[in-house]
């Protein structure tokens, strides 16, 4: 699985001369070009293994470095560091250290599934992306995306209450991300609303927030419920 892009090499290991002649020849530019070799021992063996817990990271074994995902990436397009071909090589290497030079990036896909489409061998590049990007959100490499925030609060309400209330799962989003829950889009939606709605069910909303409403005969349904989530994330990310 060779490495051929220029890009993905550390500038201070390229050795080029400008102007040079050796016996007579000039080979001045990119001709002299070399790169100074490294030993890379901070791997881990089972890395392949744990992306592959994460959902959308089961095929990442059977890449064969082709490069079609990179090729037809819609980010690739805008900036050539996002390289899918390259964080799955390193993935399947157990370059950790190197992946993480680029966990800033990841997170941009933008989910277009081309590269899923065009790969030869089913590896869902797109799901690697995000598994990875999952990973490194786990083990606190990089912060939580608001997506995972939001998705908590929704998962926080289902397992507590048996239900979800727009309104209270909202509320809970900002606090989770730490944005003011008084925003401008929010009291000009309140405004349009009140005009459209009967102040019954205007009445019925803001009970809801107050008191907010649980599923009858919830018990502790929603207790094994969260037990096994978190059974189910362990397994998945440990075993």
């Amino acid at each position: 699985m060779a490495i051929h892009e220029k890009t993905l090499i550390d500038p201070d290991r390229i050795l080029q001369h400008d102007n040079l002649v050796v016996d007579g020849v000039d080979v001045s530019g990119s001709w002299n070009t070399m790169i100074t070799p490294r030993t890379l021992t901070d791997y881990e063996e089972n890395f392949e293994k744990i992306i592959q817990s994460y959902s959308g990271g089961e095929n990442v074994h059977r890449c064969w470095q082709c490069g079609s995902c990179t090729n037809s990436c819609t980010m690739y397009a805008q900036n050539v560091d996002f390289n899918p071909r390259y964080w799955i090589y390193l993935i399947r290497l157990g370059l950790k250290a190197e992946l993480l030079k680029d966990k800033d990036i990841i997170w941009q896909c933008v989910s277009c599934n081309k590269c899923t489409n065009i790969c030869p061998k089913d590896v869902r590049p797109e799901g690697v992306m995000k598994a990875t990007a999952h990973w490194m959100e786990d083990n606190g490499l990089t912060p939580k995306t608001l997506s995972t925030h939001f998705d908590e609060e929704f998962t926080h309400q289902c397992i507590e209450f048996g239900r979800i209330e727009d309104t209270e799962v909202m509320m809970g989003f900002f606090k989770r991300s730490n944005q003011p829950l008084v925003q401008p889009w929010i009291v000009e939606f309140g405004k349009r609303l009140s005009k459209g709605l009967p102040l019954g069910q205007l009445a019925k909303m803001g009970m809801n927030v107050v008191f907010r409403p649980k599923t009858k005969s919830w018990g502790k349904t929603g207790e094994v419920l969260a037990e096994y989530v978190k059974a189910q994330k362990e397994a998945a990310h440990h075993g």
